[in-house]
């Protein structure tokens, strides 16, 4: 079936024009893969007498031919095993509908879900439960016969997947609950968990035999490929799965769903949004390996078998892209207008390439013309038009357009602001501090360092800024919260400024670590010297509000400082390159650009070890900080805009980010943004009400840590209403106060000011803002 061709009157929308540059292969072992998961799956209780499926269902879904398609490479024995561990990954969905979602049964679901991390030990010698159902058994069987070949930090990296696959599915439960259809921004993030891409990232480490090196594990450059591979996987399975989640199973959780209804739009032109957005991450998975892993493997010294890895690593998503595609076309289980062929059908041929060091099939087969499985269904020259114009548009924004002066909507706030008394100290105080660490002066021998004078520094404001997040600090807590909203907001004012008007990556890199040395984490360490004001900026904060940790606390701290200077970088990448940023990636980004994660790290610590830390790593609490984050990002956004656009020339503002993905104008960007921020801060108040009570509930918390955890809520509303405040307040993004300076970019002060919920940090000087 060709996409051209109408769609049975049945179905709710017709399917678009695929992105799919990479062509599908089948394994040749896929008789053997359906022979062995038959017999595996009747071994493991899961066919008749289950209640869930009978051979027949299992045959019609072809677990098989997914993993076929989508690892094309792997061994007789590999392809087996993962093979089984989908057959068990449907089984568990199907099973936990039946049993938990049809009944809305939340507690006998958490129950079920409690059990089944045993089954995955560390240690291979340790003891399992007895399986008391299917999955468990499953599990079991799985997880034995897997982890032997894999290193202790795949094991773990792969059981923290495995158990956000299973444990999220409580989320969905709650949404279906309360009959709550989430915003797209929550959406994206919590279906990476429950749909369990991420997981099936973790079986390509396996089936390629490239398992990802530990030390490049946790960059930046793999979490965005595993993130976007996720992204597409999903929202691909959500065009596919529509009719069947909506009509028959009664789902909340389908993008589709989703952006009709935030969109207030139709089905098709809902499907087709969620088709763009698929284009945009593969796209975004392109751009990282073409020029983020490049500088990663330079930057970390990767040996040539730890590249080779890697690179094999991405190829080996590539084929589950092009496979999963594929066999989403076959599979009766999902809309697809009759299959693109029988289940058995072989693969068309094919033509090996070799592309840009990733081996055969590279990403470059687009620019070939390659084609195979993967787009043989589609209507190529249509598809590569669409997907052709939204990299055009990302690559080709004009810098220093005149967009007038930025409009604001009625903000939504719920919240009030409350002002320290301390405010006028502080502000007298700060302009003191500045001039004594040299940041009011150019920096000897640094051509376009004299981005702040004393003037500015004054209309910035910070001290509002403090005042409102921590009305009740202290004169020496307030300071030092207005000192780290000003050092944060220079240092993303300098880096632009000095590195990004001459292109200096190299320089912003030496930088970047400099500062990190300058935060040691063993006191007996010795920091290098401050030398300039940049650094000697750092140096001051970290000693007056570190020094006082513990080891343990330190080591946390200096960890989301460093994701703030490195996420800079990326920034600074972009501007390089004149590339506007995927949506999905700069809406995630923008939270380590606006401190975010520093400054609610200190405010945990401030809570000291009444509250589990496992609490802090729950979906209801990333949710809700994520939720506040965004609506204060978004917000400095919309007040920056014309500052950012019209004078600087950037590229990192979200009503920008929006314009250019959806291709409008400035008005119904606009609109878009401010819906969005509605939409988050309604997601803050849901999750703070609703799903924290549950979550009190589901760890069993002392009557002390939900006081404390009842704080910390209040700490992000007074966050919330504060930057709100600031901006009304501060006169930094004022017409009568722009001039251009093209070589200086704002980093939004309201950004670090908003991700600085003030704390209360044990044995430290003070109240800690990032």
């Amino acid at each position: 079936m060709t996409q051209s061709q109408s769609q049975p009157a049945a179905q709710p929308f017709t399917l678009p024009h695929f992105y799919m540059p990479h062509p599908a292969r089948l394994n040749p072992h896929l008789e053997a893969a359906r022979t062995h998961s038959r017999q595996w799956a009747r071994q493991m209780n899961m066919l008749e007498g289950s209640g869930i499926w009978d051979q027949r269902d299992l045959d019609a879904h072809d677990y098989a031919l997914l993993c076929a398609y989508t690892h094309p490479e792997c061994s007789e024995e590999a392809l087996n095993l993962v093979t089984d561990w989908y057959v068990w990954v449907f089984f568990f969905d199907d099973h936990f509908l039946e049993e938990f979602k049809r009944t809305l049964d939340r507690e006998g679901g958490k129950a079920y879900l409690d059990r089944l991390p045993a089954f995955m030990p560390m240690d291979l010698d340790a003891p399992m439960p007895e399986p008391t159902n299917q999955v468990e058994a499953g599990l079991a069987d799985l997880w034995r016969r897997t982890v032997p070949a894999m290193s202790l930090d795949w094991r773990r990296r792969f059981a923290e997947s495995t158990e956000n696959l299973l444990n999220e599915s409580l989320w969905e439960l709650s949404n279906i609950n309360i009959n709550r259809i989430s915003n797209p921004v929550e959406y994206i993030e919590m279906r990476r968990k429950v749909g369990g891409a991420p997981w099936s990232a973790g079986l390509v480490e396996y089936a390629t035999g490239a398992e990802v090196p530990a030390a490049v594990a946790g960059s930046r450059a793999l979490r965005v490929l595993k993130d976007a591979f996720s992204d597409a996987v999903h929202l691909r399975n959500d065009l596919f799965s529509y009719q069947r989640e909506i009509e028959d199973e009664g789902e909340l959780s389908n993008g589709v769903l989703v952006l009709e209804t935030f969109l207030n739009c139709s089905t098709q032109e809902a499907a087709d949004a969620v088709n763009d957005l698929i284009t945009s991450r593969l796209q975004q998975f392109e751009d990282t390996v073409f020029t983020e892993l490049p500088t990663l493997f330079a930057d970390q010294g990767l040996d040539p078998a730890g590249c080779a890895a890697v690179l094999a690593y991405a190829k080996g998503l590539q084929d589950w892209q092009s496979g999963g595609h594929e066999w989403h076309m076959r599979s009766s289980r999902y809309m697809n207008g009759g299959g693109a062929g029988e289940p058995g059908a072989a693969a068309a041929p094919w033509s090996p390439l070799v592309f840009g060091g990733l081996g055969t099939q590279g990403l470059g087969a687009l620019a070939t013309g390659a084609l195979g499985l993967g787009t043989s269904a589609a209507d190529l020259p249509t598809a590569l038009r669409t997907a052709g114009s939204q990299r055009v548009r990302r690559r080709s924004h004009v810098p220093h357009q005149p967009v007038g002066p930025s409009r604001l909507p009625d903000f939504f706030m719920p919240f009030t602001t409350t002002l320290s008394p301390h405010l006028g100290a502080a502000r007298r105080n700060v302009v003191s501090w500045a001039q004594r660490t040299g940041l009011l002066q150019p920096q000897p021998g640094v051509p376009f360092s004299a981005i702040w004078d004393e003037d500015a520094l004054v209309r910035f404001d910070f001290a509002l800024c403090a005042a409102g997040l921590h009305p009740d600090a202290t004169p020496d807590e307030l300071d030092l919260s207005t000192q780290w909203l000003t050092w944060g907001t220079y240092a993303d004012d300098y880096y632009p400024a000095v590195f990004g008007r001459t292109g200096d990556v190299a320089g912003a890199l030496a930088t970047t670590k400099r500062l990190s040395a300058l935060m040691p984490v063993d006191t007996a360490d010795r920091a290098p010297e401050p030398a300039n004001a940049l650094e000697r900026g750092l140096a001051d904060l970290w000693a007056r509000t570190a020094g006082p940790m513990d080891p343990d606390a330190r080591r946390t701290f200096k960890a989301t400082v460093d994701a703030m200077t490195a996420s800079w970088l990326w920034e600074l990448d972009n501007m390089v390159l004149h590339r506007v940023p995927d949506p999905v990636d700069y809406i995630e980004m923008r939270r380590a650009t606006f401190g975010s994660d520093l400054t609610m790290s200190l405010s945990r610590l401030g809570h000291g070890r009444q509250v589990p830390p496992e609490v802090y790593r729950s979906g209801p609490m990333r949710s809700l900080e994520n939720a506040a984050a965004d609506y204060a990002c978004l917000l400095n956004d919309v007040f920056s805009y014309q500052k950012e656009i019209e004078y600087e020339g950037e590229v990192h503002n979200g009503v920008l980010v929006v314009q250019n993905f959806f291709d409008c104008d400035y008005p119904t960007a606009l609109a878009i943004v401010h819906d969005l921020m509605t939409s988050r801060m309604r997601e803050f108040q849901h999750i703070a009400t609703n799903q924290l009570p549950i979550l009190y509930d589901d760890f069993k918390l002392s009557p002390e840590a939900r006081a404390t955890l009842d704080g910390y809520v209040k700490e992000l509303e007074n966050w919330l209403a504060g930057i709100l405040t600031w901006h009304q307040g501060c006169r930094r993004y004022r017409p009568e106060y722009l001039r251009h300076h093209p070589g200086t970019t704002g980093w939004n002060p309201g950004a670090t000011g908003l991700g600085t919920s003030a704390a209360r940090v044990p044995g430290a000087a003070g109240t800690v803002v990032g």
